[in-house]
C-alpha cells in the first residue's frame, strides 16, 4: 500500500476531537475533585476517601491518555513531513507508530471509562446507605 498525504492527514480531525474529549474528562474530573475536597473538610468518610483514590488512578490515565493522543498527532505530522521530503520507508514506520499511539490512548480510555464507572458505583453504594 502506498502511504500519501491524505492518509495521515486523516488523523488529525480524529484525534483533534479525541483530545477535546479527553479534555472535557479531565475537567470534568477537576471539577469532582474541587466538590470532594469540600465534603472532605467537612466530613472525612470511607466513600470519600475510595473516591479520591480512584480519581488519582483516573488522573494519571488520563494524562497518559493526553500523552498518547499528542505523540500520535505529532508523528501523524511527523509522516506527512517525511512522505513530502519523499522518505516513504520512514514514512511508513512512523505512521504506524503513530496509529500504535492512538490505539494506546483509546484503549487508556476504555480503562478510565471503567474507572468511572466504579467511581460512581462507590457513590450509589454509599447512597443506598
Amino acid at each position: 500500500m502506498e502511504l500519501t498525504l491524505g492518509i495521515p492527514a486523516l488523523l488529525f480531525p480524529a484525534i483533534s476531537l479525541t483530545m477535546l474529549a479527553y479534555n472535557a474528562r479531565y475537567l470534568a474530573i477537576a471539577a469532582l475533585i474541587r466538590q470532594l475536597y469540600a465534603q472532605y473538610q467537612e466530613r472525612t468518610s470511607t466513600p470519600v476517601a475510595q473516591q479520591i483514590k480512584q480519581l488519582r488512578k483516573r488522573l494519571g490515565i488520563i494524562k497518559a491518555m493526553q500523552a498518547s493522543a499528542i505523540i500520535s498527532f505529532l508523528l501523524a505530522a511527523v509522516t506527512m513531513f517525511l512522505i513530502y521530503v519523499e522518505m516513504r520507508v520512514l514514512a511508513n514506520v512512523i505512521f504506524g507508530v503513530s496509529l500504535v499511539f492512538l490505539m494506546v490512548s483509546l484503549i487508556l480510555s476504555l480503562v478510565e471509562v471503567q474507572l468511572s464507572t466504579k467511581a460512581l458505583g462507590i457513590q450509589l453504594k454509599d447512597m443506598e446507605k
